[in-house]
Formats: structure tokens, C-alpha cells, sequence
């Protein structure tokens, strides 16, 4: 999965202090994403001030159905964040070395959203201050590829799609209903324990540690929405249905393939390439007839971003 974006920009014919931005969405106008768009370029004006004197145009689009939970936002904005760094370097005529270049995009990124700091990244990153990670913060990610376990760098992600509808509750409409969440502070404490153990299993290749963790923090992150107030839900159905035929075949054949959710009701199932043919056997048979119109997506771990043009 992944989202491809283009800047095009030039000077502006008729000079003034505002952002100029068209924006079109897989080839078609979209005012509702032009106009996020463009608040969160007047939020940067002033790390990049010089973005008042172009008149910007962006094309994006996705491998994949935004908007429902296959962290859409994380993709769009880490793609931003690395256009908007090549043009500083650009128009300021300074080269940066790469490290740099990425951990500048990374903050940058953060702000529009806060997942997109890890995206900019090949392999994994972590993002947020953690005692077992060195150089960890809560400004940009760090790469975490060198510590990591040699099973998880080719490690499988095949998204079953229970619905391609946009989400009833956005994610940051999701965030903020946290705030008075009775179970939000508990659960934060839980989350740093989780880590100390996950840092684990990611470099001594602990596949049941890792799989175990991965299911809880899902099923705990879709409890706290249906504790909050007002309530919702994002689970389908098919959901669960697929959740519970994935734990019997897991039971019966012992092998390591594990679910999770991102804020949505699609599962993405995580397993290490060296059963990938007893895996897809699994999602054909079995678990495909659930998905909204059999829609599944092969995807795996990630090589970083890619830039291409001019």
C-alpha cells in the first residue's frame, strides 16, 4: 500500500501573504481534502515561508480505499511532508544528508498527523519517547530497521476488507473522545508496559510474543471507543466472523499468524514470509468470501519512500 503524491509549484504572477493551492484527489477536484490541505500548509508558513510565494498544485493518490482505517492520513501526510522538504531544499539551494532530510520531514509530518511521523521510514520506526529505544521522542520518529529481527523485515500485511466505506468517526474525532474516556489513563499505562515487551519479540523474533501483543492492543483500542461518550462502534460483522475463524485454524495448526485493526473494521493479517503459502491458503479458502466485493490486499513491509520526477 502506498500513496503517491506531486508538487508542482510557481512563482506567483500576482504576489500576496496566503497559501495558493489546487489539489486534486485520483484525478478529480476535492474541496474537503484541498481545504485540509491547505490550513495545514498556512499551520507550517512559519518553518516555510517562502510556500506564500508559489502557487502550489498536488496530485495524490492511493494504492488503497482512504478513509477506512488503512491509515490514510499516516501515507498522505508523511508524502506531503517529503515534497515540502525537497522544496525548501530546493528553494533555499541546500542539499541535505539524508538523515537529516528524513528526520525534518518526520516532525513535519506529526503535525498534519501523528502516525505520519513513522511513514517517512523504511522497514519500522518507532515515534513517542521510550526508554528501550534510544534516541526516541515525541517530536520525530527514529529508524528502528537495525535492531530489529530479520523475520519482521519481510513480514506479510494482507488487508481483508470488511467495508470500503469512509468511517463514521474519523480518527481525530476518535482521539479527542479520549480525552474524558474513564479508561484513558489505565490504558496509556498498559501501552508502555506493551512496549518494553514488544521491543522484545521485534529483536529476538518472539512471533507468538509479538502476535499476542498486536491482537490485545487491537481488541483494547476498539474497547475504549465502545466505552466512550457518546459510544461508536467500527466493527462489522464480518469482523468478527473472520477474527473467530482465524483463531480456530490458528488453534488447529499452531502457526503464527496474527490479526490487528487500525481504527476501522478491516483486519489486517500479519504472518512471516516463510508460511506464506499455508496463510493464503487461510484468506482463499476461508476468509475472502467475508470481505466487502472479496476485496483483499497482498501488502508487506515497506521499503521507504521513493522519490521520483524533478
Amino acid at each position: 500500500c502506498f500513496t503517491e503524491t506531486t508538487l508542482h509549484f510557481k512563482e506567483k504572477s500576482i504576489p500576496n501573504n496566503d497559501i495558493s493551492l489546487d489539489f486534486l484527489f485520483e484525478g478529480h477536484a476535492n474541496e474537503p481534502f484541498r481545504a485540509k490541505q491547505q490550513a495545514f500548509l498556512r499551520s507550517l508558513l512559519p518553518r516555510f515561508p517562502h510556500l506564500t510565494k508559489f502557487d502550489l498544485h498536488i496530485e495524490s493518490r492511493n494504492s488503497f480505499p482512504h478513509s477506512a482505517g488503512i491509515a490514510s492520513s499516516a501515507s498522505s501526510m508523511s508524502a506531503l511532508a517529503l515534497c515540502l522538504c525537497e522544496l525548501d531544499s530546493k528553494t533555499h539551494k541546500k542539499p541535505i544528508k539524508k538523515p537529516d532530510f528524513l528526520k525534518n520531514a518526520s516532525d513535519i509530518a506529526r503535525l498534519g498527523s501523528g502516525s505520519a511521523s513513522r511513514s517517512v521510514y523504511p522497514i519500522m520506526s518507532a515515534w513517542g519517547k521510550c526508554k528501550d529505544i534510544k534516541g526516541s521522542n515525541d517530536i520525530y520518529a527514529v529508524p528502528f530497521e537495525f535492531e530489529l529481527h530479520d523475520v519482521f523485515k519481510t513480514y506479510n500485511d494482507t488487508i481483508l476488507i470488511a467495508s470500503r466505506r469512509e468511517k463514521s468517526i474519523s480518527s481525530r474525532m476518535g482521539h479527542g473522545l479520549m480525552d474524558n474516556n474513564p479508561y484513558a489513563k489505565p490504558r496509556y499505562a498498559q501501552a508502555k508496559t506493551r512496549m518494553t515487551t514488544l521491543i522484545g519479540a521485534l529483536k529476538t523474533g518472539d512471533l507468538d510474543t509479538f502476535g499476542q501483543i498486536v491482537e490485545d492492543e487491537a481488541m483494547t483500542l476498539h474497547a475504549l471507543m465502545m466505552a466512550t461518550s457518546p459510544y461508536f462502534t467500527l466493527l462489522k460483522p464480518n469482523t468478527l466472523k473472520m477474527i473467530e475463524i482465524l483463531r480456530g485454524w490458528r488453534e488447529d495448526t499452531k502457526l503464527p499468524v496474527y490479526f490487528t485493526l487500525d481504527a476501522g473494521p478491516n483486519i489486517h493479517l500479519l504472518y512471516p514470509q516463510f508460511i506464506e503459502k499455508e496463510a493464503k491458503m487461510l484468506i482463499t479458502n476461508e476468509l475472502q468470501s467475508l470481505c466487502d466485493d472479496n476485496m483483499i490486499i497482498f501488502d508487506n513491509v515497506g521499503q521507504g519512500a521513493e522519490r521520483f520526477g524533478n
